[in-house]
């Protein structure tokens, strides 16, 4: 068996014409303040990735850049004013934030109806009972993705390796939602010695951890479904969280990395954008 490719790049081009209709039923640029704290090298190759999309959409972009040496107190106040501004839309926080301030503390000050990553407490608590309006950007992106391969999710065995708020979590209550078995494997699964035997049932199989072929290509069920969401910097390559080569002569279909989810997720944040200025106007 090949695994036919899930690729993220045609999908995203089919919402970005979906988002541009939108925008033009508002009747106004919606407005995205991007804060920056410092001048991480990485972070400001994605505020640049987002700016070009955001503009190509017809998105004005605001990028904020605060000092390095901001206090917690000072980065709280200057969202607070973002809050208030009634010509922005939405706000997002680059990471990585200096070492003083706490993200997630900081993610719990943006305005429910402002906060595009879908990170505000509010908006998580909206998802475990089915109606939130604004996702989290990666677990968006990966429904988009089994989407497209048109499963139904009803009562099939879903795995996902790897529970962090920004994507295990808040994928598993999606998941949940469209009625799937959701198994959720993480450290202590690693621990106990069992990741492989929870892998190997999984009709989708969806990994988010970050750690370069953690996944074994022969774990992979005949016909199962695998989304890799790792992005990992091996030697000059970058790969993801599942050995592709082995997996895809199991899988049916499989993203690769990278142009898998990654082309989604900035894709998901303008379509929140948007979705956040529908819910204020």
């Amino acid at each position: 068996m090949s695994a036919k490719l899930l690729e993220g790049k045609p999908i995203a081009e089919k919402i970005k014409q979906q988002i541009k209709q939108d925008i033009e039923g508002l009747g106004r640029k919606p407005v995205l303040a991007s804060i920056l704290a410092g001048d991480n090298a990485g972070a400001l190759a994605y505020v640049r990735s987002q700016q070009k999309n955001a503009e190509a959409l017809g998105i004005e972009y605001c990028l904020e850049k605060l000092e390095s040496n901001i206090t917690e107190a000072g980065l709280v106040d200057f969202v607070r004013k973002l809050n208030q501004d009634k010509s922005v839309n939405g706000i997002i926080i680059q990471m990585p934030l200096p070492e003083q301030i706490d993200y997630k503390k900081i993610s719990s000050f943006i305005a429910a109806e402002k906060d595009i990553e879908g990170m505000n407490p509010q908006n998580m608590g909206k998802i475990v009972f089915g109606s939130a309006k604004i996702l989290p950007c990666t677990p968006a992106a990966v429904m988009e993705l089994l989407k497209e391969t048109a499963v139904d999710l009803c009562g099939k065995e879903v795995v996902v390796v790897g529970h962090s708020e920004i994507v295990g979590k808040p994928l598993s209550l999606l998941l949940l939602d469209k009625l799937a078995t959701v198994s959720v494997c993480h450290i202590g699964t690693s621990k106990a010695g069992k990741l492989e035997e929870h892998v190997k049932k999984a009709e989708v199989l969806i990994v988010a951890v970050g750690r370069a072929g953690l996944i074994k290509g022969e774990w992979v069920k005949d016909g199962a479904i695998v989304i890799d969401v790792g992005i990992n910097r091996v030697a000059d390559k970058i790969v993801g969280d599942v050995e592709f080569e082995a997996a895809a002569s199991h899988a049916s279909w499989i993203t690769p990395v990278p142009g898998g989810v990654g082309p989604l997720t900035v894709t998901m944040l303008m379509r929140n954008l948007v979705e956040a200025a529908k819910l204020q106007k």
